[in-house]
């Protein structure tokens, strides 16, 4: 069999394979030859029916099957003896003249490579590292906030400026609908939080989306839609009132303390906001890290060039899946996907110059210390080592698991890459600017 590649340009080539009868006709023979004692042809005895008559029934089809079996597999290990860097896997060219009678049969496959390109993780770019502060409103916030949380409810005829309102926002026609708890200062302006006074619970209040909150943004908080569609909203919502109360603030003493951070670990107002501060900042920090990590993300994608076989994915888009997709369909999924295939062919080429890899080791680390971390929430602060890694280890057996975690260390380490790769400016914000800056406003 003859193989050889022909270029296209630097991220397409066809292979061309040209079979010949010596790399069929034995394996076609013995196909035959087991076919004999099975074979039954009108006129002859099952078995008895003579060899030309078996050829010229089943010959074909045998001859397409062996073929086939002979150029799959010399396909697979001329891409292996290559050492072929495929994006998607290589898609027939269909010949409708195909002539399976030729003597020599020829077989052309498109494939699409991985292109070569450089990567600059050095490069002079604009990306902020932001460190985001705790500020006193913030903490005084969550004081008052613990205060409420852990109080006493006391449920009114109806709602008065300092009620706790639980309810459901509703839209069914823009998909929404909210279970949640509210109280008159959240609103925008005082004639929205007027509506409300005086209700009882079973009555329903229509507010009209645009300006409702000082920030369009807590309209994902409180009726949960997305980002994109908060900007600009303007329908009316009903708030379908369920339940009013006004709390009974809990006293800040030791027995809340303890309660909250266990026994002896704050001991005072001064120690609560400390640990208010720390626990937030620390949560503050991680999503700070996301958004370098975004943030440099972006910045790779835009600014490292190279070539896609888009053309060739599209058509390869159309055979994968249980569903085949038209070509108006391929086009669409191929614009969806493109971005994040580009940077998954970054990630790549940042892992191998940087020969970042990923051990089984590192993958036990990571999941131990997941697995400590949420046993601590749910109040396990001191499981022992057998406890955890027996955990651990029934994690790991869960192939999916495997998968998902190993993402996340691969994210790990490559935003300790970016961090000190990428060199970008660090800047102290408090979380409301942290906020704005992260969703460009």
């Amino acid at each position: 069999m003859d193989i050889k590649r022909v270029a296209l340009d630097a991220v397409n080539e066809t292979i061309v394979m040209a079979v010949v009868p010596m790399d069929y006709k034995g394996q076609v023979a013995k196909r035959i030859n087991e076919k004999m004692p099975l074979a039954t042809v009108k006129g002859f005895r099952k078995g008895a029916v003579p060899k030309d008559l078996v050829e010229k029934q089943y010959g074909k089809a045998i001859k397409q099957e062996e073929v086939k079996k002979v150029v799959d597999l010399a396909l697979e290990r001329y891409i292996q003896s290559e050492r072929l860097n495929l994006l998607g896997t290589p898609l027939a060219k269909v010949n409708e003249h195909f002539n399976w009678d030729a003597e020599e049969l020829v077989f052309e496959y498109e494939i699409g490579l991985v292109p070569a390109f450089e990567l600059d993780l050095e490069a002079k770019n604009n990306i902020i590292k932001y460190i985001v502060t705790a500020d006193d409103k913030l903490i005084e916030g969550q004081v008052a906030r613990i205060q409420k949380q852990f109080g006493t409810p006391i449920p009114q005829e109806v709602v008065e400026a300092g009620s706790d309102i639980t309810g459901t926002f509703s839209n069914p026609a823009n998909g929404i609908s909210n279970s949640t708890t509210i109280t008159l200062s959240i609103f925008k302006d005082k004639a929205t939080a007027d509506k409300f006074i005086g209700k009882k619970v079973g009555d329903v209040v229509t507010v009209n989306t645009k300006g409702l909150f000082e920030d369009d943004h807590q309209l994902m908080d409180y009726l949960k839609v997305g980002h994109d569609t908060v900007h600009g909203l303007e329908v009316d919502v009903e708030f379908s009132i369920e339940a009013i109360n006004v709390a009974e603030l809990a006293e800040l003493n030791q027995e809340l303390f303890d309660k909250l951070f266990g026994p002896g670990n704050v001991a005072s107002l001064e120690d609560l906001k400390v640990k208010i501060k720390e626990d937030a900042e620390s949560q503050f920090a991680q999503q700070a890290d996301q958004k370098l990590l975004g943030d440099v993300t972006e910045f790779l994608i835009d600014n490292t060039k190279f070539d896609l076989p888009s053309e060739f994915l599209k058509k390869w888009l159309q055979t994968v899946g249980e569903k085949k997709l038209s070509s108006a369909e391929a086009e669409v999924e191929y614009a969806r996907s493109e971005k994040g295939l580009r940077f998954q062919l970054i990630e790549g080429r940042a892992m191998a110059q940087s020969d970042i890899k990923i051990t089984f080791e590192d993958l036990k680390t990571f999941t131990t210390k997941n697995i400590r971390q949420q046993m601590a929430q749910f109040g396990q602060t001191n499981p022992t080592d057998e406890e955890v890694q027996g955990i651990v280890a029934r994690v790991l057996s869960n192939q999916e698991e495997v998968k998902r975690l190993s993402d996340q260390v691969v994210a790990e380490k490559l935003l300790e890459l970016f961090k000190e790769k990428a060199n970008p400016t660090t800047k102290e914000v408090t979380y409301e600017q942290f906020i704005a800056a992260s969703y460009g406003e």
